[in-house]
C-alpha cells in the first residue's frame, strides 16, 4: 500500500469494532503433517469459486500453526455445528493439545483430521497463498465434502459465539 493511502486508513481498534457487527461461520482447518495433526480456528472461511471449487480462509502470519499446515498435502475445513463453541475456543487456543480429550476426531479421507459432530467437511488440496498485509490468504482446491443434513452453523459476532435462528 503506498504511503498516500495508509495515511488515510482507518486504525486497527475502530477497524476491529466495525468488523464485529458482522456475524462469521466459524470453521477449524486441519491437517497432518509428518505424523501429527494441526489445526486451527477461521471465521475468514468463504467460497471463491465453483468452477473449479475454491474456498478460502485467512491465518495471522504470527500463526504458529500456519508453518505446520502450510506444508500439508490436503487440509480439510470442518464447518461447525451450533453446539460446538468449545471446539472453536479449543482450536484458537495456544499451548494445548487441539486433538486431545474432549475433542473427537478421526483420521479421514487422505490422512486428514476430521472432526466429529460438524455440519460439513470440505478436503481440499492447497491452491494457492498470497502474503496480505499481516495475514496469508490461503485457497483450497475442493476435492471431497461430506454434510450432516439439517445441521446449524455455529457464528462468531461481537467477539462471541451464537447460533443461526432462521427468520419466521
Amino acid at each position: 500500500m503506498t504511503e498516500t493511502l495508509s495515511g488515510r486508513a482507518v486504525d486497527a481498534e475502530r477497524f476491529r469494532q466495525a468488523l464485529a457487527v458482522h456475524a462469521a461461520g466459524v470453521v477449524v482447518v486441519t491437517a497432518q503433517v509428518e505424523g501429527m495433526p494441526v489445526g486451527l480456528t477461521a471465521t475468514s472461511f468463504s467460497s471463491v469459486s465453483l468452477t473449479p471449487p475454491l474456498v478460502s480462509f485467512y491465518v495471522d502470519q504470527s500463526s504458529t500453526t500456519w508453518p505446520w499446515l502450510r506444508q500439508a498435502d490436503h487440509f480439510a475445513v470442518n464447518v461447525l455445528a451450533s453446539d460446538q463453541a468449545e471446539v472453536a475456543s479449543r482450536f484458537a487456543r495456544k499451548g494445548v493439545d487441539r486433538f486431545a480429550a474432549p475433542t473427537s476426531w478421526t483420521p479421514g479421507h487422505l490422512g486428514v483430521p476430521l472432526l466429529e459432530g460438524v455440519s460439513a467437511h470440505l478436503i481440499c488440496a492447497p491452491h494457492s497463498t498470497v502474503d496480505i498485509g499481516d495475514h496469508v490468504l490461503v485457497v483450497g482446491l475442493v476435492i471431497d465434502t461430506s454434510l450432516e443434513p439439517g445441521g446449524r452453523p455455529l457464528l462468531y459476532h461481537q467477539g462471541r459465539f451464537g447460533r443461526f435462528i432462521p427468520h419466521p
